[in-house]
């Protein structure tokens, strides 16, 4: 783990100053409207053209941005800094130009952290290929837990500029960061972060894995207490050990085994800390209990580990992390218990939209009827159907990629009965669930953890989960 001090960047005046904003959305309109505010001259620039995009153009330009509809490719002449929604590729002609004419590009979350006031409340920052909403919810709860005025905020739930400028003074914020967030942040400095894991995910927009990890690494960048890292994920100890951090800055290791000297831990069902404490070489401190984590599922045990691994790093005391534990609720299609009928369990996880959240989901289980399938996104299946084969009674496959799945079961687990779903409409879902049941024993789970995205036959995740969950109570009143 590299050392340096590191500074924050010199504040930037932005009046009279020419700004374009790339993309307008859930990020570009507030960051046009606080630069506009802050005396920036600013020009919009958007790709598209439709009818939400003329609604948001309208309201923009009445107080009196320029906005360029249709055309995201062209660098508006006069150009000094550039401020892009996180979704746009680096790759986009608008930021060849900027670079060849030596301009800056922020993202939303570098905008947020360079019009921190001087007494701006700390980041405790979480990245990671899954878990992040999560992790950040639980940090939330604990830093509330222990009495601090805080937000869960970043890539969920309140904007970062809103938290940054708004009215609420807060001791310290719990922020997600997204891979493209964090590639348009270079001078983010956290007070601690955490990678929770890494695994092949939008590599269409970062090009290459080591691209996508490299701007994952970027969250330890200037970390001042606490690089927090995943024990049983290499590549995120290493992206720790490549981080340029502040003097005095530790590596901690979050951990389902049993904890070595700077780390956290389970121990015979407690969760406990050997990084905060004094002698970590013979103490511990406990925690909180396995049952206290809601779902105690493995990856959300590592969830709540990291999560108190950030909030011990700020201080926070044991009591708090088993209380904020407690009283988190988890967000819907996210390993849900849905209902058990006739013995047999059914849970939503609808969330789990690729293939590694997916095999998080189904290490939870022993005996799975597993409803998968959907837009694979490029994804491949082979080791996700290796790892979890012996846990598989049946597999009910649906959507516009599931021959992807069907075909790495035949070639890894070809004594699991498989029922393949040829239909996208709306009552795709209640029929999986009929063909699932048929495949069920009791002490089974049936399991929706698609491995896939949603949109080739629901409108997102939520949906997909929304028609399986009144799917499956259908069945429990049909019972009744």
């Amino acid at each position: 783990m590299g050392s340096g001090q590191v500074t924050s960047s010199e504040p930037f005046d932005f009046q009279g100053k020419h700004v374009t904003v790339a993309g307008l959305g859930v990020s570009g309109v507030p960051a046009a409207k606080v630069l506009h505010g802050l005396g920036a001259r600013v020009t919009v620039v958007n790709d598209g053209a439709d009818e939400r995009a003329r609604a948001q153009a309208a309201d923009l330009e009445a107080l009196g941005v320029t906005v360029r509809l249709g055309d995201g490719d062209t660098l508006p002449e006069g150009t000094e800094l550039i401020v892009t929604a996180p979704g746009w590729k680096p790759d986009k002609p608008l930021f060849t130009a900027a670079r060849d004419a030596g301009l800056e590009i922020w993202g939303d979350v570098e905008l947020a952290w360079r019009l921190r006031g001087p007494d701006a409340a700390p980041w405790l920052a979480v990245t990671g290929t899954n878990g992040k909403t999560t992790t950040v919810q639980m940090l939330a709860s604990i830093l509330k837990a222990a009495g601090l005025r805080t937000a869960a905020v970043g890539n969920i739930g309140v904007s970062l500029l809103d938290a940054v400028l708004g009215e609420e003074r807060y001791d310290v914020l719990a922020v997600e960061l997204s891979s493209y967030q964090l590639h348009w942040a270079p001078s983010l400095r956290a007070h601690s972060a955490a990678v929770l894991n890494l695994a092949p995910d939008h590599l269409d927009w970062h090009g290459s894995m080591e691209a996508y990890a490299a701007d994952k690494g970027r969250i330890y960048e200037g970390n001042r207490v606490a690089c927090v890292y995943n024990v049983a994920d290499k590549a995120t100890e290493d992206l720790v050990r490549e981080a340029d951090v502040e003097e005095g800055c530790r590596a901690v290791g979050f951990t389902l085994g049993t904890p070595g000297p700077s780390q956290l831990g389970v121990v015979e069902g407690i969760l406990v800390d050997r990084a905060f404490v004094e002698n970590r070489q013979k103490n511990a401190q406990e925690l909180a209990e396995v049952a206290d984590v809601n779902p105690p599922a493995p990856h959300n045990i590592a969830n709540a580990l990291a999560a108190a691994a950030l909030a011990r790093a700020y201080g926070v005391p044991a009591g708090a992390v088993r209380d904020g534990l407690r009283a988190f609720t988890p967000d819907a299609h996210r390993i849900a218990h849905v209902a058990d009928v006739d013995g047999v369990a059914w849970v939503d996880d609808s969330k789990a939209t690729n293939t590694h959240a997916a095999q998080a989901s189904l290490a939870a289980y022993e005996s799975i009827v597993w409803i998968a399938g959907g837009l694979a996104k490029g994804a491949t299946f082979d080791e996700l159907v290796t790892e979890s084969a012996k846990r598989l009674r049946g597999v009910v496959l649906i959507g516009a990629d599931r021959a992807l799945i069907r075909e790495a079961l035949a070639r890894h687990a070809p004594q699991v009965p498989v029922v393949d779903l040829d239909r996208t409409d709306t009552g795709a879902m209640r029929a999986a669930v009929q063909e699932a049941r048929k495949l069920a024993h009791t002490g089974d789970t049936v399991l929706l953890a698609p491995a896939c995205a949603s949109m080739d036959m629901f409108a997102n995740y939520n949906k997909r989960g929304d028609a399986f969950a009144d799917a499956v109570r259908e069945l429990g009143s049909a019972d009744g």
